[in-house]
C-alpha cells in the first residue's frame, strides 16, 4: 500500500518542482515539490523495511501421526508443525 503512496508523492512532487511554473505568493512551489518527493523516497524505502521484516524464514519441526481405527478400519492422518528457532528468531 505505501509504495503507491510513495509513487504518488513522487510523481506529485516532480510535476510541482519542474513543471508548475506559476507562483503563490508565501509558497515556494518547488520546495514543496522536493519535499513531496523526499516523502515518497522515504514511504517506499519503509515500505520495503517492513515487507523484509515481515518475512519469516526459518526451520520447522513436522510429524506425522497415522493411526487406524481397529473396529471401523477409519484411517487418520495427523501431521503437527512446529516453528523451530531459525537465524534471526526467539
Amino acid at each position: 500500500m505505501y509504495i503507491g503512496v510513495g509513487i504518488f508523492l513522487l510523481v506529485v512532487g516532480a510535476i510541482l518542482s519542474f513543471a508548475v511554473r506559476d507562483s503563490i505568493s508565501a509558497v515556494d512551489l518547488t520546495m514543496v515539490g522536493y519535499i513531496c518527493m523526499g516523502a515518497g523516497a522515504l514511504a517506499i524505502v519503509l515500505s520495503f523495511l517492513v515487507q523484509a521484516g515481515g518475512r519469516r524464514t526459518g526451520e520447522y519441526n513436522a510429524r506425522r501421526v497415522t493411526t487406524t481405527d481397529p473396529n471401523t478400519g477409519t484411517t487418520v492422518d495427523e501431521t503437527h508443525v512446529d516453528r523451530g528457532q531459525g537465524p534471526g528468531q526467539y
